[in-house]
């Protein structure tokens, strides 16, 4: 058995029983016109000032400066803000007292503007407060305080980007997150692969299995307390659950055949996957309060990759039952089953959006993979990326980015090329790697922190 190492982010959540999001700062706040439309095409990112936050000492100074990297960093990876560079002020804001001086950010086009202040409080707790401005209209958009404890500024300076996207584009956020993921190592026949976890740029990041055994397919639940995988003991394959609080794991199953890719149902109560039995796959789901297993397809074919709708009422699935993998729709009893993919080349793992309004897709046609959205009924088919192998999407929370893994082509000492994960919005013009500390594949994207 893969040795668990017990992570320490169970004391981050506890700490944040503390943190309090109860107050905007006292002052009127004039709620101004200024938005960003992500639901259009590719546009013009909104040029924004991120002033460092300001610290009573030296210490709390850095700690004000790093909350402000991080949140520009978050912004201009989304694409729809260009945070301005810091040597371009004129003069940064040092207070939250007075009124900011708008004519020194009106000549820089800054249409947005971001100040705030770090102190320690008596008890020792960190206070973090923050004001957004709307430079031309000269109004505060949106003011919050913080409170924590001082090793939590990386998550406050999430938690403030996430007001931040969502007072200026009007929807949800999506920096407060983590990613679980496949990490690899080693060559191609002896291939090493660890269960790890990062937050959603990349920091924080934990191995949470040591490699022993064979990791596969990880899946958060939608407390995000828990993930379940796939992995092999004595070359056997099992479906895990494990918890992110406590660091344990315990067994799903023991299935008499092979299985694959398990989810959690939108309610937790369930997880769907796939099971072979005397060479036919078909999906089922068991129930985690009495581990009861209900047969959802039969089928002579491959059925596979299975997802939950956003509601829970409908499943989204590949398989080759029409003589080529393709995806296809089934209310989650089994019933209606209807195929809705019908482009040249083959289809699978499929994910539904949380949004509900589109499923996410791996493409396969001569020889080469992309990454796709359609419609629910197969309607508005679209690429949004491609290359020599990319596979396995995975959606933000608020279902406006795509994370996957891409790898490269081999090198010409026929070394396969590295395996690297990639974010990608939904205009797919706006590709960045995400950066971990070996090979990484499989991606899961959590739902947001509570």
């Amino acid at each position: 058995m893969s040795k668990i190492h017990m992570i320490s982010y169970r004391a981050i959540r506890l700490s944040f029983l503390a943190l309090f999001l109860s107050f905007s700062l006292n002052l009127e706040i004039a709620f101004a016109d200024l938005r960003i439309d992500v639901t259009q095409g590719r546009a013009d990112p909104m040029p924004i000032a991120i002033n460092n936050l300001f610290g009573v000492n030296k210490e709390y100074s850095q700690v004000g400066k790093n909350i402000a990297e991080v949140i520009s960093a978050n912004l201009e990876r989304t694409g729809l803000f260009a945070p301005i560079e810091k040597k371009a002020f004129i003069k940064e804001v040092a207070g939250l007292d007075t009124r900011p001086t708008f004519t020194n950010w009106k000549v820089l086009n800054a249409q947005a503007m971001v100040h705030g202040r770090v102190v320690i409080k008596d008890d020792g707790r960190l206070n973090v407060q923050f004001r957004l401005w709307d430079v031309f209209a000269e109004q505060q958009m949106v003011g919050n305080a913080y409170f924590t404890t001082p090793q939590n500024w990386r998550r406050i300076a999430h938690i403030m980007s996430d007001l931040i996207y969502k007072r200026i584009t009007g929807e949800n956020g999506y920096f407060d997150t983590r990613i679980v993921y496949i990490s690899e190592s080693g060559p191609k026949d002896k291939r090493q692969k660890r269960l790890a976890i990062m937050d959603q740029d990349g920091a924080n990041h934990r191995f949470l299995t040591d490699g022993a055994d064979l990791v596969l397919t990880p899946r958060f639940s939608p407390t995000m307390q828990e993930i379940t995988y796939l992995g092999y003991y004595n070359k056997k394959p099992r479906v895990y659950i494990f918890n992110i609080d406590t660091g344990q794991q315990e067994v799903l199953g023991d299935f008499p055949g092979m299985t694959f890719a398990p989810r959690f149902s939108p309610d937790g109560a369930k997880v769907i996957m796939s099971i072979a039995k005397s060479g036919v796959t078909d999906i089922y789901t068991m129930a985690l309060a009495d581990r009861r297993v209900t047969r959802l397809t039969n089928s002579p074919a491959i059925d596979t990759s299975p997802t939950y709708s956003p509601d829970g009422k409908r499943v989204v699935f590949n398989s080759d039952r029409g003589g080529s993998q393709q995806i296809y729709v089934m209310n989650s009893d089994g019933s209606s089953i209807k195929r809705i993919s019908f482009g040249d080349g083959r289809y699978a793992t499929p994910v539904w959006s949380p949004r509900g309004d589109l499923i996410a897709f791996t493409k396969m046609r001569k020889g080469r993979f992309s990454i796709g959205v359609m419609r629910p009924d197969g309607s508005g088919e679209r690429i949004l990326t491609s290359g020599y192998l990319v596979e396995a999407p995975t959606w933000s929370p608020n279902g406006r980015v795509l994370m996957f893994f891409k790898q490269m082509p081999p090198k010409a000492n026929g070394k396969n090329g590295p395996v690297r994960l990639f974010s990608i919005d939904l205009t797919g013009f706006n590709e960045r790697e995400i950066i971990t500390p070996l090979d990484a594949s499989d991606p899961a994207w959590s739902p947001l922190n509570n």
